[in-house]
């Protein structure tokens, strides 16, 4: 199975979206038109990457936009970048999330005792490769950290790509904790205090910042898929989601090629980049 992406707008401008499309040429919905597993019997799960590593702009699959293209975060009316907490520079991993899953906002958590986040089930890709924006990768579960963020369960799923030369090497947390020793504490760091600089406190975390392992991990990512598709079928309460997908054949949500080929036509065309402001380069510092 394999995925492209279609550009429209001009990238660095709240106009610009990332739309994908399948074998055929379809247009399809990231959030639920991806299969979640990518090979089921071994837990190998799809990956949308949406911020490649090193990088600083917050794109995120739009789960309130039709077809839910990839879109950069906006806060205050203004571009929203990720600051550069010394000393980290943008995204430390390749980051994205595993399509049909969805972190229920109605949903008691009962290992974190806070509800989910209302987003797919987040990912970091720990792997060498510098990914693509809107690349669909295969991805191994290694473990997981249990963020709280805004009295939100937030789950950052620690995971490899399959493709990755060294991903034989990685089966469970400790191999990360072994292999690439302070990765997983940079990660911890890296989340803790990224929202400072926009003046909000620390971000807290379930298990006293303690990564889980990969049973438990697979577990959690299953476990929202279920959410998930309570969500495309129309039992749970969508709200403000959009759940327009072109596959999902016994959802209520389900549209024909042609709606979404006019979604996506109704965007604006592809066109030059503007430019990053020179701000995103800077470096904040303060003591832990």
């Amino acid at each position: 199975m394999s995925f492209t992406i279609e550009e429209r707008g001009r990238p660095n401008t709240q106009d610009y979206r990332v739309f994908f499309k399948n074998s055929d040429g379809k247009y399809i919905s990231p959030f639920h038109d991806v299969p979640i597993y990518a090979n089921e019997a071994e837990n190998i799960f799809h990956a949308i990457v949406e911020v490649p590593r090193w990088t600083n702009a917050k794109m995120e699959i739009a789960t309130k936009d039709p077809l839910n293209p990839l879109k950069q975060d906006v806060k205050k009316g203004t571009l929203r970048y990720v600051p550069n907490v010394f000393p980290h520079k943008g995204y430390i991993w390749n980051y994205g999330a595993i399509p049909q899953t969805w972190e229920d906002p109605n949903h008691k958590d009962s290992h974190t005792g806070c509800c989910g986040d209302n987003d797919p089930i987040d990912i970091c890709d720990i792997g060498n490769q510098v990914c693509s924006q809107g690349e669909i990768i295969k991805v191994k579960v290694l473990g997981t950290l249990a963020l709280i963020d805004e009295g939100e369960t937030d789950w950052k799923v620690i995971v490899i790509n399959t493709e990755d030369p060294d991903a034989g090497d990685f089966n469970n947390i400790d191999d990360v904790k072994r292999l690439k020793p302070g990765y997983l504490e940079a990660t911890v760091d890296w989340f803790r205090r990224y929202k400072v600089p926009d003046g909000k406190p620390e971000n807290e975390f379930a298990f006293n910042g303690d990564f889980k392992d990969r049973d438990f991990a697979i577990q959690t990512v299953k476990s929202t898929h279920e959410f998930w598709k309570a969500l495309i079928s129309n039992k749970s309460n969508a709200g403000e989601l959009n759940c327009m997908n072109t596959s999902v054949s016994d959802s209520p949500f389900c549209c024909s090629a042609a709606d979404a080929e006019a979604v996506v036509k109704s965007a604006g065309t592809f066109g030059p980049d503007e430019p990053i402001p020179s701000s995103v380069d800077k470096w904040f510092y303060y003591e832990n």
